[in-house]
């Protein structure tokens, strides 16, 4: 490879980069500081290729420079000339990948296959704000109705936080910690923050007080703003021992009398004499390669860790995954969409707030109740066009829509079962070969499907989402029954989001879709089989993990790649099928290697009853598995309940059993469900692939797993080592005794 560079008076800067295959290939950049010219140039030899570039150079200029590279090492190379072509305008100086530093900037994988001009998050703000100023663009209900912003008034709200923000003393590069449910407020919070110079990062509404201190004593924030007393009340019992605390903002509720505690409209007063210009400085003194954001995991495998992302892994992210779901930009066609998701995840935040911005969407805020049942209610008031959830959303839906077919009339029972299993067979055809779907489909979508789908409140969206999680098999399949494809996307906090994405043009079960174009992938110690690391590259891999070096050396190698830890394998197509994680591959005493996934997703599709299934097995001379049963949760606090589910009950009254709650079952009370249980284990284990891969003891467990239990993370996701020290006494009952407890 070979790259040239030119420099005329600093003005015009012309890269030329060109790689060696049957002649020499590359990318002509010109970039006169505002505007740059793209363009694909292939010379037949080396010398020829010099010549070109002195003839045309030296012509135009008295004074040129032209120095010769070579490489073997493409992405390194390309992407350290690519962002020098940048440099001067909106990165700041940076020495490595990566930093742990949250003042420090670092350099962009900038290359051929994403040479996209980095911006920060106010150059994509007002590019958005002046292109679709007059659209709506955030709507919230307040006293049964729809209060709609523009996004010409969502920036300037964005500024008055920004200033206020200022006026409280927010430091450069200090956090601004949000705890709270979706919010037109929460957005204003978090572009405001970055506005003024500072770091948002958002805290999981469900964390507790601790959990709270820690993000904000690591963020070191300077202010923090919470919804209700509610939130108020945790922080209140840590604020002694946050040094750098200044303010504390509350969005919603009445207010206590309290030093440095403002209402939110107290707040946007606050700044009123910070001037335009005082703000404006502030905001061009922000580089593309700076931090901005902090995503803090949710903590499954030991103490969370702030992921930093820059300005440019938020907007090129924004800009550049969101065009494989194929969302359009308002000016063509606008997008609307509900946001109910924790937005300190960072698949809702890219999804709901950051790519909302970019494309001119219509967002809607839900009730804080959403998850509780009030979700489907507002689907049903706006419409939206796209629809993202978690696995566990979309599997509640499922649950509602299976128990609502159960509830209706034979006749209306067959009607629904045969319209699902017509669009279950042609969406399953056509994704084989590209055939057009039968008239029957069509019969059946406008007869039945359309009505199931409005129910749902999704009759006009096209475009729905499942991330954060993988998505079992059987509810993947269910809402193809609906003719609703469910795109899969696969990525991670540290990669700011989807690094592969399933969509309208790249769409094959099971994969999670394609990598997205501008980011690149590698499969490190491939197996036999095929199977390796997914590690990853590109613009949207982050900056580092706050003030933590060694955990940031563990995900980043040498020369830059982010190891995912998760395993998986690639067809000819380039599809990804994910086949397990590392940390949670189960390694016998006996040496067998055991991924846990399959095998429980089995179980749950096999004993409709289960609810969730954890294997067990690592380091023992045999597999066994904990289950839930599938039970009613508290409507106020979401926690299960004795009750068994509708589809728990259907099932029991399908053995002979009378069992209505899960005490009625556990402790070999009902032997017909604990027979039809080891009935469907047996059947799992029939088609194990070794007898070491076989399921031999089991216990049901006397209460499902929740979040506020602790074996579910903030996003369902199972946190399996809780989950085994909670359960201790009973895995290692399983390992004693004879028969299944």
């Amino acid at each position: 490879m070979y790259v040239l560079d030119f420099h005329r008076y600093g003005l015009l800067k012309l890269t030329l980069c060109a790689r060696v295959n049957n002649g020499y290939k590359g990318s002509l950049h010109l970039h006169n500081g505002k505007n740059t010219l793209k363009f694909q140039l292939t010379f037949p030899e080396k010398k020829k290729l010099i010549d070109i570039l002195e003839d045309s150079v030296v012509s135009s200029s008295q004074e040129s420079m032209a120095q010769l590279l070579t490489s073997s090492e493409v992405l390194t190379a390309v992407g350290e000339k690519a962002t020098e072509e940048f440099a001067s305008t909106c990165l700041a100086p940076a020495q490595s990948l990566w930093t742990t530093d949250a003042r420090k900037s670092v350099k962009l994988r900038i290359d051929e296959g994403c040479p996209e001009e980095p911006v920060t998050v106010h150059q994509m703000f007002k590019a958005s704000a002046e292109k679709y100023g007059n659209l709506h663009a955030l709507a919230s209900k307040k006293n049964n109705k729809w209060e709609k912003i523009t996004f010409s008034e969502y920036y300037q709200f964005c500024r008055k936080a920004a200033k206020s923000f200022i006026k409280l003393g927010l430091e450069r590069f200090h956090g601004v910690a949000i705890l709270g449910f979706n919010s037109a407020e929460w957005f204003f919070s978090a572009v405001g923050a970055i506005l003024a110079g500072g770091i948002m990062t958002g805290i999981y509404a469900t964390n507790s007080p601790e959990a709270c201190h820690y993000v904000a004593s690591d963020s070191k924030a300077n202010i923090i703003v919470v919804e209700n007393q509610k939130q108020l009340d945790k922080i209140l019992q840590v604020r002694d021992r946050l040094p750098h605390l200044k303010a504390i903002v509350q969005y919603s509720g009445q207010l206590q009398q309290i030093s440095n505690l403002h209402s939110w409209e107290e707040f946007l007063e606050l700044g009123q004499d910070i001037s335009d210009k005082h703000l404006d400085d502030i905001i061009s003194s922000q580089k593309a390669n700076q931090c901005c954001v902090l995503i803090y995991t949710s903590g499954t495998t030991g103490m969370p860790k702030g992921v930093m992302l820059s300005h440019d892994n938020i907007t090129w992210t924004a800009k550049c995954a969101s065009r494989v779901g194929d969302m359009h930009p308002a000016d063509t066609k606008q997008e609307s969409l509900v946001s109910y998701l924790p937005l300190s995840h960072i698949a809702a935040q890219i999804y709901d707030l950051w790519t909302g911005i970019q494309w001119g969407e219509l967002v809607y805020f839900a009730q804080p109740d959403a998850l509780k049942g009030s979700l489907v209610t507002t689907l049903r008031e706006v419409c939206p066009t796209s629809h993202m959830g978690v696995p566990r959303v979309w599997e509640k839906m499922m649950e509602k829509i299976k128990l609502g077919i159960s509830q209706c009339g034979y006749v209306k029972r067959k009607l629904v079962s045969w319209a699902m299993s017509v669009s279950l067979e042609a969406s399953q055809r056509c994704m084989l070969k590209d055939d057009e779907k039968p008239f029957l489909f069509f019969l059946a979508d406008i007869l039945v499907l359309q009505k199931l789908r409005a129910e749902l409140g999704l009759s006009y969206c096209e475009k729905f989402f499942s991330g954060a999680a993988p998505i079992g098999s059987e509810t993947v399949q269910f809402f193809l029954s609906l003719n609703i494809r469910l795109y899969e996307a696969y990525g991670m906090s540290e990669c700011t989001g989807p690094h592969f994405m399933s969509g309208p043009n790249a769409y094959k079960l099971p994969s999670c879709g394609k990598v997205v174009p501008g980011c690149q992938y590698k499969l490190a110690n491939v197996d036999s089989e095929g199977i390796g690391e997914i590690c990853f590259w590109g613009r949207n891999i982050f900056m580092g993990f706050l003030n933590m070096e060694d955990k940031t050396r563990e995900a980043l190698d040498e020369d830059g790649w982010l190891h995912s830890g998760d395993l998986g394998k690639i067809d000819e197509e380039g599809f990804l099928y994910i086949t397990g994680r590392i940390k949670e591959l189960i390694i016998t005493a006996g040496g067998e290697n055991v991924a846990p996934v399959p095998i429980e997703e089995a179980i749950k599709k096999e004993l409709p009853i289960i609810s969730n299934a954890m294997l067990i097995g690592d380091k023992r001379k045999f597999l066994s598995m904990l289950l839930t049963l599938k039970c009613c949760s508290n409507a106020e606090t979401m926690e299960p309940t004795e009750e068994l589910s509708m589809e728990a009950v259907e099932f029991c009254r399908q053995q002979g059993s009378q069992a209505c709650k899960v005490s009625d079952i556990t402790g070999r009370r009902d032997k017909e469900v604990y027979d039809a249980i080891q009935e469907g284990i047996d059947r799992v284990n029939s088609v194990a692939i070794s007898n070491a891969q076989r399921i031999q003891k089991w216990a049901i467990l006397g209460k499902d797993f929740s979040v506020s239990g602790g074996e579910l993370g903030p996003t369902m996701k199972l946190r399996r080592p809780v989950v085994l020290k909670m359960y201790h006494e009973i895995i290692e009952s399983l390992y004693k005794e004879a028969s299944c407890s």
